[in-house]
């Protein structure tokens, strides 16, 4: 019997050898009565589409009517078939033995052949064939008792209640082990790490209930690199005193559904179900989440069930360029909504929509608790939101591992969109280690106030939830079903249910990110799932680990508010600041687009310093203006004060493009420093006080307009209603356009009034920033009172930043 099936064709090496073990699987011969059954359906199907035809003719009904069913009919046909033949071939593979592998999947290698790290186990899958009928048991006691109530739970979020499993049988094909790699270094002397290739192909036959609807999966599919961890070492048997098996990132996961729940599987509703099982085996085994095994009573559950972070992983999605445009519109091809996925292992985040643009600026920020740097990536998806109940079409995908972050310190680079005709996006990830010196703590708050994005964290507190005593009953005569929900500000953790017990034993460790710890508290909560009522309540104010050794407590018993009086719980605290890791510089590893690449001495010049903090920066003064005594607020004069002022040009600087001639012949823009007496500037437009500064680690420009002194009167009777609007240029862009407000009858205007540019660094050298200012009083628009531009090239705008006054110069014609 051949191997593929008619429309099969490029799946043609596919050999006789991998058919040969799947036969069973593949197909199934065929009888008479089929034969003739086939005949009539096929005649019955052409009769209803002919007819069909006809009525809409015959009826004049718009030919949509035809069309749309058609259309339905094809996508889920195509959709069917596709998962099918996925399907097909993977169970084919699994059946074969690992030479007809090779032969019939040439596109799909092992993945020993792949990497050069990655041994062959075959002895492995020998083995796990022989411990599978036993393992098979063990896995269907896991899935009858925590996956089955967590997929209840998911499903009731959509009303859809009174889903559970009626018949598991996960079949007689076991895993398989693609290959495996053991890690020699920069691991623990107490521990041994492994990745392992898995891919489960399974003949199961799982029924359950939807409510008094019967459903079912067959051909249950897994795949992705698995890691077991044994620790730690100890010197009685077994040797491995427990392990913990976890994915290092979301495996891939596929399945069939059958019975009368069939109707769900087709684009869209199966998604619902498929996303649910990923979603609860991905909060069992997939990071932060893990499988812990104990082997050995020596083994305190601290030591396999408490959260042992490597790092926080800070994550900047800056913006994206060139996007495909996917939405259609009257004229054609229009724009995208575009919107970003970022995945870190089972963890999601999801940027805000920006309607309309191909080149979005999304700035957003998320942080993650990392756990196995290496192995780990982040991914990337971007999505075109489409409203109603159509799918949103994909925009591309990009990964980073985090291992390069972990590396350098910090990761800014532009990441080319897979998937995609063309795109890009630029992302930015900071790496911070765990430190247990209460005094860094002062430097992660500065720097989290610098950034200026609330949600950022500064230190992350790890709580391990032992065990509970003496809790008071919520019913009568009956011990309660507890459960216990940790929060931190907005951060819930929630253990399992223990059933029917007074002194439950939960043995679970949550992280939470925390933003002060000066400020922020942990409050405990107990509930009994039976009737839902609270049975016991604790607060620890998370700054009295600050003054602990090592900032952490073990094993430590506390008193349960309103409960009984021998109410404890026994839990272990843990708090850790973040440090900013070490930066390395490597200009090789900042990818830029094509018209954004700079030489390498611009690069240099545009490295990355340490800012000061947005306090400074309002309070500061520029490197010359700093040495005048005069004091701020000196500087405002009334109108009719006469002027008279020594201008002072600062020294040449031969390598600094901020001295370049910006408009042309002698006229220059220069700092100007006032004197004791006061002017209107060298061409009596008045002068405007300016805060430019760049921040690196925000990819963001900040310019704070603060005051303009000496605005000219012409005529005393038209005092000026000044405003100040700012350009980027090259390009003038609505985009870049930022105005502050008018100020009525005023010639010494302050606004204090602080605009914000999201741009690169690159972005930041190639541009000038266009400062105009404008009177409301015109009868043919708003007059310019003055202008000037200022290029972003000087070092001290993404350095200290540029507090300075500015001459207003005569308005300039546009580029």
């Amino acid at each position: 019997m051949a191997a593929t099936t008619p429309g099969s064709g490029e799946n043609k090496d596919l050999t006789a050898a991998a058919a040969a073990g799947a036969d069973n699987v593949v197909a199934k011969p065929s009888t008479a009565e089929e034969s003739i059954f086939a005949v009539m359906y096929t005649v019955a199907k052409k009769v209803a589409i002919v007819g069909s035809i006809y009525m809409v003719g015959y009826m004049g009904w718009s030919v949509a009517w035809m069309i749309a069913p058609v259309i339905l009919s094809v996508a889920c046909d195509r959709f069917r078939k596709t998962t099918k033949h996925k399907r097909d071939i993977a169970k084919a593979s699994a059946l074969a033995s690992e030479k007809e592998v090779i032969l019939a999947r040439i596109d799909e290698l092992p993945a020993w052949v792949y990497f050069p790290d990655v041994e062959r186990c075959e002895w492995v899958n020998k083995i796990l064939k022989q411990l599978w009928p036993n393992a098979n048991h063990y896995a269907r006691s896991l899935v009858k008792t925590t996956i089955e109530p967590a997929v209840a739970e998911s499903l009731a979020n959509y009303k859809m209640n009174g889903f559970r499993f009626d018949r598991i049988i996960l079949g007689t094909i076991p895993p398989r082990i693609g290959g495996v790699k053991v890690y020699t270094q920069n691991i623990g002397r107490n521990e041994i790490i492994m990745d392992l290739d898995l891919f489960y192909a399974s003949d199961c036959d799982i029924n359950f209930y939807l409510g008094s609807i019967k459903g079912g999966i067959k051909d249950f599919q897994i795949h992705g690199w698995i890691r077991v961890v044994m620790k730690p070492l100890i010197r009685s048997m077994p040797l491995i005193g427990g392990l913990q098996i976890f994915f290092l990132n979301n495996p891939n996961i596929d399945f069939n559904l059958v019975g009368a729940i069939d109707f769900m599987d087709m684009p869209g509703l199966s998604d619902l179900l498929r996303r649910i099982i990923v979603e609860q085996i991905g909060n069992i085994m997939v990071l932060p989440h893990k499988l812990p095994i104990t082997l050995s009573e020596e083994v305190p559950a601290t030591a396999l069930k408490m959260p042992e972070p490597e790092g926080v992983l800070r994550i900047h999605v800056v913006e994206a360029k060139d996007l495909m445009k996917k939405d259609i519109s009257m004229l054609g091809k229009g724009k995208s909504d575009p919107y970003a996925i970022i995945n870190v292992g089972s963890q999601e985040f999801k940027t805000q929509i920006i309607d309309n643009n191909v080149n979005p600026k999304w700035d957003f920020w998320c942080e993650d608790v990392i756990y196995a740097p290496v192995g780990q990536e982040v991914f990337f998806n971007l999505w075109d939101y489409d409203q109603g109940p159509q799918e949103d079409d994909s925009l591309g995908r990009a990964s980073i591992e985090i291992i390069n972050a972990v590396q350098r310190g910090v990761v800014d680079t532009w990441l080319t969109l897979e998937n995609a005709k063309h795109g890009l996006l630029h992302v930015r990830l900071q790496w911070y280690k765990l430190t247990a010196n209460p005094l860094d703590l002062q430097a992660a708050l500065a720097e989290t106030q610098l950034l200026r994005v609330a949600s950022m964290s500064s230190a992350l507190l790890i709580v391990f939830i032992d065990s509970a005593k003496n809790l008071k009953q919520a019913r009568t005569n009956s011990n309660p079903d507890p459960y216990l929900v940790c929060s931190v500000g907005k951060q819930k953790q929630q253990t399992g249910m223990i059933m029917r017990d007074n002194s439950p034993v939960w043995e679970q460790g949550f992280s939470f990110l925390v933003g002060n710890p000066d400020n922020d508290t942990l409050q405990i909560k107990i509930f009994d799932q039976k009737t839902g009522n609270e049975i016991g309540q604790f607060g620890y104010v998370i700054a009295t680990l600050l003054r602990k050794e090592n900032m952490e407590i073990m094993s430590q018993p506390f008193q349960i508010q309103k409960s009984g009086p021998e109410s404890k719980l026994i839990m272990s605290l843990s708090l850790r600041i973040l440090k900013k890791a070490d930066t390395i510089e490597d200009p090789d590893a900042v990818e830029m687009p094509a018209d954004n690449k700079l030489t390498r001495s611009i690069s240099k010049t545009a490295s990355i310093q340490e800012p000061s903090s947005p306090k400074d920066l309002q309070s500061q003064s520029s490197r010359l203006s700093a040495e005048t005594p005069v004091a701020e607020e000196e500087l405002s004069l009334k109108v009719s004060t006469p002027t008279n002022l020594q201008s002072v040009t600062p020294p040449p600087r031969s390598p600094n493009p901020f001295n370049a001639s910006l408009v042309g012949g002698d006229s220059m823009l220069t700092h100007r420093v006032p004197d004791l007496s006061h002017s209107a500037g060298e061409h009596n437009l008045g002068r405007i006080l300016l805060n430019i500064h760049y921040l690196a680690q925000r990819q963001k420009l900040f310019v704070t307009i603060k005051k303009i002194m000496n605005i000219p009167l012409r005529d005393p009777s038209n005092i000026p209603d000044p405003y100040v609007k700012l350009y980027l240029l090259p390009g003038r862009s609505k985009e870049s356009k930022r105005k502050t407000v008018v100020i009525k009858d005023n010639c010494n205007p302050v606004y204090d009034a602080t605009f914000e540019y999201l741009m690169s660094t690159a972005e930041l050298l190639q541009s000038e920033l266009e400062v105009t200012v404008c009177t409301q009083k015109g009868f043919f628009g708003s007059p310019i009172i003055g202008m000037l531009k200022i290029p972003l090239t000087d070092p001290e705008v993404s350095g200290n930043g540029i507090n300075s006054w500015y001459d207003l110069q005569p308005e300039m014609k546009h580029d």
